[in-house]
C-alpha cells in the first residue's frame, strides 16, 4: 500500500511532474539520455515516456496495481533480508 501512495511523491521527487520534466532534475537527465539515444526524440512507450506520462496523468489502475505489486514484494523480500 505504500508504494501506491509513494508513487506520485516519488516520480515529482525526481522530476516527473504535471507540469512536465523538471529542468535539471534526475528526469531531465533520463530524457536528455533517451532522446540522444534515440537520435533526438523520446520514443513513445520509453521508460522516460511511461514515467512523465504517470507525473502529469496519475496512475492508471494498472499502473497502480503493478506498483502496489512490486512495493509488497520489495517489502517481502527486505523482510527476509531483515
Amino acid at each position: 500500500g505504500g508504494a501506491v501512495v509513494a508513487a506520485p511523491v516519488v516520480l515529482g521527487a525526481v522530476g516527473f511532474t504535471s507540469a512536465g520534466i523538471a529542468a535539471g532534475s534526475y528526469a531531465a537527465g533520463m530524457m536528455s539520455t533517451a532522446a540522444v539515444a534515440n537520435g533526438g526524440g523520446v520514443a513513445a512507450g520509453s521508460a522516460v515516456a511511461v514515467l512523465q506520462s504517470a507525473g502529469m496523468a496519475g496512475l492508471s489502475g494498472a499502473a497502480t496495481a503493478a506498483v502496489g505489486s512490486l512495493g509488497g514484494a520489495a517489502a517481502g523480500l527486505l523482510a527476509v533480508i531483515f
